[in-house]
């Protein structure tokens, strides 16, 4: 898997953005794409969007990785990049009101976003928290322009994100990409948390938490992005969301 979004689509949050030293220079966003297409020259493909959003994946004929499984679907322009499985799947399908059959995880998770962007009165914490498994996805709404990101609470499943020469976001399983991709700036992705385009980053396992930005340090005592944590001694002060206009409204309190 491999998202890019332009810094006027979606911006990371500024702590993963580290000084730029040595030769650890980033890339341009489609140097990246390049170097996914030259890691999986058989198997990967990939689609761009006007305004500067792509979405590349490895065919789910192309053997697994790790034991976890890749989808790739859209619906409704609304695209979807999953990793791993549901363990709730059926569940989830009967919840949703979904009848097909042929149903699979990402449509799943496109439809869970769709019930968030038009007609939620769940607040999205609570949505992605009843997935249940080892899971990593992103969301494009070319519609709308938005990015929606989640990473499970067990790690299962890896993801990494950084930042490309230009200021692009890059989400990505492999590790080496985005370490080759985004120079010092880059770190992995926080389990159990949740990026959206407006709303940034947020703990959906914690969400009344703050999340507190822990820099990262390589072997050469270099900064290299940071981590974050859920911070367990400070709330968000929040009233409850309800309605679908305000679903995807104000975490700015978040970090």
């Amino acid at each position: 898997m491999l998202a890019i979004f332009q810094k006027h689509v979606a911006h990371a949050p500024q702590e993963l953005n580290s000084p730029r030293s040595g030769a650890a220079k980033p890339k341009d966003p489609d140097e990246i794409l390049r170097d996914f297409h030259a890691v999986h020259p058989a198997d990967a493909f990939s689609a761009s969007f006007g305004g500067g959003s792509t979405l590349a994946c490895v065919g789910a004929h192309a053997r697994p990785a790790a034991g976890y499984q890749r989808m790739f679907c859209g619906l409704d322009d609304i695209f979807c990049v999953f990793l791993g499985r549901l363990d709730n799947l059926s569940s989830l399908i009967r919840q949703y009101g979904l009848c097909n059959k042929s149903t699979n995880e990402a449509l799943l998770v496109i439809e869970a976003y769709r019930t968030l962007r038009d007609r939620g009165p769940y607040p999205a914490d609570q949505v992605v928290k009843d997935l249940a498994g080892s899971f990593a996805f992103v969301v494009f709404d070319n519609k709308s322009g938005s990015v929606f990101a989640a990473l499970g609470t067990d790690g299962g499943v890896p993801l990494y994100w950084g930042i490309a020469a230009d200021g692009s976001v890059v989400i990505c399983e492999d590790r080496d990409i985005v370490k080759r991709g985004c120079g010092k700036s880059y770190a992995p992705f926080p389990v159990g948390c949740m990026f959206h385009s407006e709303g940034g980053l947020k703990s959906f396992e914690h969400p009344m938490n703050r999340l507190k930005a822990m820099p990262r340090v390589d072997s050469e005592g270099v900064m290299c992005g940071a981590t974050f944590k859920v911070d367990t001694f400070t709330k968000i002060n929040s009233m409850p969301r309800v309605g679908s206009s305000t679903n995807w409204a104000v975490w700015d309190d978040a970090v």
